[in-house]
């Protein structure tokens, strides 16, 4: 019998050598990435095409060197994405993240910790929840509020539904939302991310569980609205839950009336959740969290740390008052896991159970540059805003929106072209990247500041664009 093993393969582990040249090879080419974007179109540029027919070429039967792949595949994606580390990138809520935030998912890499569990983790896993219990306590919370990082603010307002409906019935972890008299509801606003009616068929209470609420004139929740549709839902023998909230709406960056809503769920029982993904980074800011006035009554809340805190995607949070509920919510007890301890291991007390080491990001960020450093960051963000706002104003744009954070709802002046129009001019140009959004009953012109190096500069280029576009 032949008791030879075979030598690893080095393409895939290799020396000590080898792995050297190739990390070295990796920070080469992407040392000057922000320079090299910066004199790039924003939008993609790829040839699709051509991009598929080379990608028919690997058919993975032979090898090739690493060398070789890794410039091709940061070359096709310089042509094929939307280069939201750009400086003229005024698009979504995904910013150029932070260095510390790049190394941070290195070395996480390196070490690639499962961090299901604090026993086999306990370095990770204490990273994470000291950073979760200091953001929580920045919004005010109270000392003892948790909670864990998540994918993303979907994921995150999940866990806050899972959570309401499991404080709403003892029964509802054991049968479902068949321990409810009548029909679950919970409460958003017509402007809030829609995510939420995802979130109902996830849960299985259903998408008409989802009450949308109509908005004030500045795009805020109606909390009149908000009260009423809690009384008549409970007269008509519905069984209402959650009234969610949102700090930031996604097309405007409307903040809902925080306190208001947060008395109206407390006077009619509900959990009262706030969705603050983007805006939730103003509570860096002494000058800017006032705004978020509220938010620290709240049972859960949501951030996203690849948001507005600027560390790379996929790096949400889930902050309650209520991390002994979090613990029953996600209870489970298997012999194959080293531990089960509620409120330690993040595999009882989330919706995930493999989980890569996602707070580090924001650790390392928040380490190097304190709050006074994020506070900085959001405040400038405001500060180039209101100098687009001035800008294009002066040239008769009109701005729909009056949101205190980072976007703009901008409307032409008259005789211009439509907003689409513009915006597919603006992109085609590849001097900036906006988008279209809805807000006011019609198409706006959306422009958000999101880089931490975008520059007085940059705005000009955007104002030039919009007006050569118009």
């Amino acid at each position: 019998m032949d008791d030879h093993v075979i030598a690893p393969d080095p393409a895939l582990f290799p020396n000590s050598a080898m792995r050297r040249d190739g990390e070295a090879l990796a920070t080469e080419l992407l040392a000057g990435l922000p320079e090299r974007l910066a004199g790039l179109p924003v939008a993609p540029t790829l040839d699709l095409a051509g991009a598929r027919a080379a990608l028919e070429g690997f058919d993975f039967t032979a090898p090739r060197p690493l060398e070789a792949l890794l410039p091709w595949v940061i070359g096709l994606l310089e042509q094929g994405v939307t280069q939201i580390t750009h400086p003229r990138y005024f698009g979504l809520f995904n910013p150029a993240p932070t260095l510390p935030a790049q190394l941070a998912d290195r070395i996480a890499a390196a070490f690639n910790p499962q961090l299901a569990s604090a026993t086999t983790s306990p370095a990770a896993v204490a990273i994470e929840a000291h950073t979760i219990r200091a953001v929580a306590a920045r919004a005010g919370m109270p000392t003892g509020s948790g909670g864990h990082f998540t994918t993303g603010g979907a994921e995150a307002n999940f866990t806050a539904l899972i959570c309401a409906l499991t404080a709403a019935h003892a029964d509802f972890g054991r049968i479902g939302a068949r321990a409810f008299a009548g029909q679950p509801m919970l409460y958003a606003s017509a402007d809030s991310h829609l995510a939420w009616l995802k979130i109902a068929h996830q849960a299985g209470i259903g998408r008409d569980a989802v009450r949308l609420l109509p908005t004030d004139g500045a795009g805020r929740m109606r909390t009149d609205a908000l009260a009423e549709a809690i009384a008549a839902d409970r007269n008509a023998g519905a069984v209402p839950v959650m009234v969610a909230a949102t700090a930031g709406t996604t097309a405007a960056g409307m903040i809902d009336p925080l306190p208001a809503c947060v008395a109206i769920a407390r006077q009619a029982g509900l959990w009262c959740h706030v969705d603050a993904a983007w805006g939730g980074a103003a509570i860096a800011s002494d000058r800017l969290r006032p705004l978020l006035a509220g938010i620290a009554e709240a049972d859960s809340v949501t951030i996203d740390a690849h948001k507005w805190f600027a560390t790379t995607m996929g790096c949400g949070m889930f902050l309650t008052r209520h991390p002994a509920l979090l613990s029953e919510a996600f209870r489970v007890s298997t012999g194959y896991m080293p531990s089960n301890a509620a409120g330690i291991d993040p595999y009882v007390t989330s919706v995930q159970w493999s989980r890569r080491f996602l707070g580090l990001r924001l650790f390392l960020s928040l380490a190097a540059a304190g709050w006074a450093g994020y506070a900085a960051h959001v405040e400038r963000a405001v500060a180039l805003a209101a100098l687009l706002r001035r800008q294009v104003e002066a040239r008769g744009w009109q701005v729909a929106n009056d949101s205190p954070l980072a976007v703009l709802c901008l409307r032409p002046p008259a005789g211009a072209a439509e907003p689409a129009a513009i915006v597919r001019s603006v992109l085609a140009s590849g001097a900036a990247w906006i988008s279209v959004a809805t807000f006011g009953g019609g198409q706006v012109i959306r422009a958000c500041v999101t880089h931490g190096a975008t520059s007085e500069a940059d705005v000009a280029q955007l104002v030039a664009a919009l007006e050569a576009a118009r």
